[in-house]
């Protein structure tokens, strides 16, 4: 078996490349059958306000403070977009509508539980960079989780109460006392690392590795009946270079 940790928050632009490049990666993984992906929120900027008024440019600039200015975060977002498009992603970041995203990871916590994790990452990643849809808003939650397989009406509830609210706290403090710093960052098999985004063929050459290491070939004797049938064919049945 090998188990994935996806360390991410849904306001961070590469988790959603990394997402697709490794959803594409476990796809062509030869032993994509044996690969468990489990979501773990980390999320940025727990503080980060909500309905601020400002465009995504500015309200990223004003969350990272340090002076930092909105045509500095649209100039280099330049990249991220472009980098995203050449894997057929859409980003809209001129009308994304800014949100902490404390009730979103809530829901991601709660697809995890219900084995919907990845179409809830998925869901909400288009429904943030792409659609400009409000993911502070509890009703679009909601309906994004219905539209992924959850149970919408389970989820309105649950967003209605405090439940996860501690647990997204507390995987943050997690995630910080496992050296983690920021999104995307995977743990492999609880023992291999990779921080931020990574092409497809990337994932795909880190998984085979992994997999070759942790399972080895072992040889089982085989020795042939027979004598040497030439210099260079023993009895151990092997025909040597």
């Amino acid at each position: 078996m090998m188990k994935i940790e996806v360390w991410s928050d849904i306001m961070c632009p590469l988790c959603y490349i990394g997402k697709t490049n490794l959803d594409k990666a476990i796809e062509q993984f030869g032993e994509k059958d044996q690969v468990e992906v489990t979501y773990r929120p980390f999320q940025l900027f727990p503080d980060a306000p909500s309905d601020t008024g400002l465009n995504y440019y500015e309200w990223t600039a004003e969350i990272h403070g340090g002076g930092m200015s909105a045509d500095y975060v649209k100039e280099s977002n330049q990249a991220v977009v472009q980098m995203g498009a050449n894997i057929g992603l859409t980003y809209n970041l001129d009308t994304l509508i800014p949100s902490n995203t404390t009730d979103a990871l809530r829901v991601a916590i709660y697809a995890q539980e219900q084995g919907k994790a990845s179409e809830w990452m998925a869901s909400v990643y288009k429904a943030y960079f792409t659609d400009a849809k409000d993911i502070g808003d509890h009703e679009t939650l909601a309906k994004l989780a219905g539209e992924s397989g959850l149970d919408s009406g389970a989820v309105l509830t649950m967003l209605s109460s405090d439940r996860y609210k501690e647990t997204v706290k507390k995987e943050r403090r997690n995630g910080s006392g496992r050296g983690i710093t920021g999104t995307p960052f995977y743990i492999i098999n609880d023992k291999y690392a990779i921080s931020g985004v990574r092409s497809s063929d990337a994932f795909l050459e880190v998984m085979e590795q992994v997999w070759r290491e942790e399972h080895p070939l072992q040889m089982i004797g085989n020795k042939a009946n027979g004598n040497s049938v030439g210099g260079i064919c023993g009895e151990d049945g092997v025909c040597s270079i």
